[in-house]
């Protein structure tokens, strides 16, 4: 049995208990001429029966797709021949990945013969386990189902049963995006720390020269490498605060037009348009900013008598600033528009002006959002790549002259990372170093927004 049919009758089956629990519960009330009835409505009896089909069975899906890998690699582990084996210096993990990279469909001459009996060993023995499980699983789920029908009757409350289940669910899905958090920053730390064993904790944040390298021999020059990460975190700050020069004043004054100035025929052509930005691939703003704005500002800067380098921070940091208007024009017009039309009134009964109702009254009681909005766009900012490599470089200077090429994290994480690289190496776990860095900003940052949010909120009762 092959996925998609395993999903058809996963599909077919879960609408046919949900319809067949739902009509069972009806039957049940229709006979029932005196009396009290069911205390649920019928269709909670087919969720709660649905819920039971539905939950026990991807839990299973799920724990297989995880485990499968794991116990296929030992069963072919098991079948690996001693000479096959020694040939690979005693390491089945090598092996293990040969087999893997085989293409039954498409063999390479000169592969072994024992490398291409366990590649079709391994992919038989996958298909067959596939099978086997969606069976099982299949099997369970209608069983499970049988035992939760007898359950429709006087006494079982099948809505009190679907709402601590959806509740238990809830909790779940809450306690997998913490576990998943979690796991992240302790993932960074643990190789931040291997980093920190071998480079400084100061020569890292207090650095003034930024140059990774990798020694090749004993005798290399500069084997060691700087990794002083001031001139990295000196290009992010300069071109996030180029971009968001540019996204907030027009995003924010774009969002007070549309939501208090603007007709609705004239709002329903604009805020698409504007919208229509974020769905640009963020490749598209990097050949404009490298293509169209690097070149005109450096030939503008020559008709005014200085120079611009080919590869700038002002020429990412625009284009990024205008890739991120949509974010905040779209949130912020959406809270504006969201405060009560009673505020306004009030505001103008007592003889403000349009302008000092926004001032005074609407801006502050959608601060929240609106602080929400510029800062999803300075994250947007912080952890764009693209554009950044195509329009600014990778050079890591320490510099505030937005004319110049500067680089930022994100760009030196994927270049670090980019490739056949030993994750025992300095130059390598120093991108682990600069992401755990990159976190605690952004971290401090998003509070410290808290408390001006907190400060400067207006409650309206």
């Amino acid at each position: 049995m092959g996925f998609w049919a395993f999903f058809i009758i996963f599909a077919f089956s879960a609408i046919f208990l949900h319809w067949f629990a739902t009509n069972k519960a009806l039957k049940f009330n229709a006979k029932v001429t005196e009396g009290p009835k069911l205390p649920s409505l019928p269709q909670y009896y087919g969720r709660f029966v649905l819920l039971w089909f539905i939950l026990p069975t991807l839990t299973i899906l799920l724990f297989w797709t995880i485990s499968k890998p794991f116990i296929i690699d030992y069963l072919v582990f098991k079948k690996i021949p001693n000479e096959l084996l020694n040939s690979f210096g005693g390491n089945p993990s090598l092996i293990i990945s040969a087999v893997k990279s085989i293409n039954l469909q498409n063999i390479f001459p000169g592969t072994k013969k024992d490398l291409i009996d366990l590649a079709r060993y391994m992919n038989e023995l996958s298909q067959s386990s596939n099978s086997m499980v969606y069976l099982i699983i299949l099997f369970l789920g209608l069983l499970g189902s049988v035992f939760t029908l007898k359950k429709v009757s006087l006494k079982f409350r099948a809505r009190q049963s679907v709402e601590d289940m959806n509740i238990k669910l809830l909790i779940f899905c809450s306690i997998i995006a913490i576990i998943t958090t979690i796991g992240i920053v302790f993932s960074l730390i643990f190789e931040a720390i291997r980093f920190f064993e071998q480079v400084p904790l100061f020569d890292f944040l207090f650095g003034l020269t930024w140059s990774p390298q990798t020694a090749i021999r004993e005798d290399q020059v500069a084997s060691s490498g700087s990794f002083g990460a001031i001139p990295i975190f000196t290009g992010t700050l300069l071109i996030t605060v180029i971009a968001m020069s540019v996204s907030i004043p027009i995003g924010l004054l774009s969002a007070i037009y549309l939501s208090e100035y603007a007709n609705k025929g004239f709002r329903s052509v604009v805020k698409p348009l504007l919208e229509i930005l974020a769905g640009v691939p963020t490749v598209v703003y990097g050949f404009f900013a490298a293509i169209t704005v690097g070149p005109f500002l450096k030939n503008l800067a020559e008709s005014l008598g200085f120079s611009i380098a080919s590869e700038s921070a002002i020429a990412a940091g625009g284009v990024m600033g205008i890739m991120i208007i949509p974010f905040i024009s779209s949130l912020s017009d959406d809270v504006i528009s969201s405060v009560p039309n009673s505020l306004r009134d009030g505001s103008m009964a007592m003889g403000a002006t349009k302008s000092e109702t926004i001032i005074k009254v609407i801006l502050p009681a959608a601060l929240p959002g609106i602080v929400g909005a510029v800062l999803l766009a300075v994250s947007r900012a912080i952890g764009e790549t693209m554009i950044v490599v195509m329009a600014a470089g990778i050079a890591a200077n320490l510099t505030a002259n937005p004319f110049d090429s500067v680089t930022t994290v994100t760009v030196q994480i994927v270049t670090l990372l980019v490739g056949d690289q030993e994750f025992d190496s300095a130059k390598t776990l120093a991108a682990f170093a600069l992401g755990i860095t990159l976190f605690f900003i952004t971290l401090l940052l998003n509070l410290y927004a808290l408390k001006i949010v907190k400060k400067y909120r207006e409650i309206y009762d």
